[in-house]
């Protein structure tokens, strides 16, 4: 199977309201903008500037055209679906990292691999990460593409545990 016939084909629903104020589907379309990195491909679903989030008739803008940051906005959220491609077709272990978020990441199908700095946690689908500013890595060791839902909150280290990361390095 190539990876063409596996690559996600899912839609994104946003919904609104009308003058009335009755809520219609302002959107149902494909994920506006993707991106590839390597072993990874990146479909960005939608995401928030601040919380609370405003809610309002209708957006204003695109909230995903200027995603290209692995993280959400400060004081925001941000959705995405990873491919991520498997050992034998191009797929990669991510680099180790940190990022001043804390993430839920779903497995939707196939299998990963958690990479923490001691120990690793295999994943199947159905399975749920809660990931709090802790470097880690993530693999695909299967033969198929593993995708996996992540949402993303803006979160801040308490200086309690900076004191412990004094090489804190976040990814940009």
């Amino acid at each position: 199977m190539s990876q063409e016939d596996t690559a996600y084909r899912g839609r994104r629903i946003v919904t609104g309201h009308d003058a009335a104020g009755a809520s219609i589907a302002l959107a149902v379309e494909a994920p506006p903008h993707s991106r590839t990195l390597p072993g990874a491909h990146f479909y960005e679903i939608w995401g928030t500037g601040r919380s609370p989030a405003p809610i309002t008739s209708v957006e204003a803008e695109e909230p995903t055209s200027d995603r290209p940051a692995i993280h959400p906005r400060e004081g925001g959220s941000a959705i995405r679906i990873i491919d991520f491609l498997p050992a034998g077709g191009g797929g990669v272990r991510s680099p180790m990292h940190r990022t001043s978020t804390v993430d839920y990441g779903i497995v939707l199908e196939g299998e990963m691999v958690l990479i923490l700095t001691d120990s690793e946690v295999a994943l199947k689908a159905g399975d749920v990460v809660v990931q709090r500013g802790t470097d880690h890595a993530w693999e695909n060791r299967s033969d198929r593409i593993a995708r996996m839902a992540f949402v993303l909150l803006h979160g801040e280290f308490s200086e309690e545990l900076r004191a412990k990361l004094p090489d804190l390095y976040l990814m940009p």
